[in-house]
């Protein structure tokens, strides 16, 4: 099977793809020259930088921001910014606070503070842009070029957290609700029951919007990971220890990309040491690795940046053939 052909579409429905690995082998190339091979294909692509320490700005030579930036034909990209999500976050919390005037969010708000400071709000954004995009299927495709296997990792279990979250709000909510109603005869000031209401149809609305954002990511016909490696040790196995920590979630890798290869005809005795250890991590990769489609990169001369050249290695994944396991 050719790499291309790992890549499923459904009509009127955004395909999602993870690009995963350790930090430091090459995600960022690997996902921007997806992105570019697929919209030159013709697909509505859209590529989301979930990384803190965002590259796709360097990968493509544009400023790109927060919200989608037009590329080339067909490609969109965006780089999440936690700050301005965390903005928008405490925004509808504010709402949510005009809907409950009976409710004390002080404390509310003082955690809300704390977390705009704490590590995992740059998953948190990730996760609320994932349910943005995945509930308008503007795109044929999306893809994540995320970071670092750990944050990864923590991003694919919020969809669990947080329908576990809003479910207990919920609960709350309709005990307070409960109480409300007791009160109303004799504390009229006690708020308005069709506020109540929207409130906690809010919730459900998000509790719903939650648990398809699951079904999404279980369901291999919308989403995959494709892992990129590099051939070191540490890569590979933290990259099978991955592979292992994605089945919790009912994901599973279709594809591995060994990137950094050093080329057979390294002229150099260094060069020549390196292939040679490297060649022994490819035996290593295609036994741990061959359930799935494995691809392969060269080490380049030169810094992979700029369109002209992610065509290149796009032309090297997507349009050569791959060699059977």
């Amino acid at each position: 099977m050719a790499f291309k052909d790992l890549f499923r579409f459904n009509k009127g429905k955004t395909t999602f793809v993870f690009i995963g690995g350790k930090g430091g082998v090459g995600k960022t190339t690997v996902s921007a020259a997806t992105a570019l091979w697929l919209a030159d294909e013709g697909k509505k692509t859209l590529i989301v930088s979930t990384d803190p320490a965002h590259s796709l700005s360097d990968s493509f030579e544009r400023n790109i921001g927060h919200d989608p930036t037009p590329i080339a034909e067909n490609l969109f990209a965006a780089e999440i910014d936690p700050e301005v999500s965390m903005k928008d976050y405490q925004a509808k919390m504010k709402e949510q606070q005009a809907l409950n005037p009976g409710m004390d969010f002080g404390m509310l708000e003082d955690q809300m503070d704390m977390a705009s400071m704490a590590p995992g709000i740059d998953e948190t954004a990730a996760f609320d842009k994932f349910l943005q995009y995945m509930n308008t299927d503007e795109y044929d495709i999306v893809i994540f070029d995320t970071a670092p296997t750990g944050h990864t990792l923590r991003l694919l279990s919020f969809p669990e957290m947080m329908d576990s979250w809003v479910g207990k709000m919920i609960k709350i909510r309709r005990q307070v609700g409960s109480m409300a109603k007791a009160f109303k005869n004799i504390m009229p000031f006690m708020g308005d029951e069709e506020e109540e209401d929207r409130a906690l149809e809010d919730m459900e609305e998000s509790k719903k919007q939650i648990r398809a954002a699951r079904g999404v990511l279980s369901d291999p016909n919308r989403t995959s990971f494709k892992m990129v490696v590099i051939p070191e040790e540490m890569s590979i196995y933290e990259s099978e220890r991955a592979m292992e920590a994605l089945k919790k979630y009912n994901m599973f890798a279709d594809g591995v990309i060994v990137n950094q290869i050093q080329p057979p005809e390294a002229d150099c005795e260094f060069c020549r040491a390196r292939r040679k250890i490297q060649e022994k991590r490819l035996e290593t990769i295609a036994q741990k690795f061959g359930d799935q489609v494995i691809a392969q990169i060269p080490l380049f001369e030169e810094e992979v940046k700029g369109i002209d050249r992610l065509r290149g290695v796009a032309q090297i994944l997507y349009q050569e053939p791959v060699a059977d396991n």
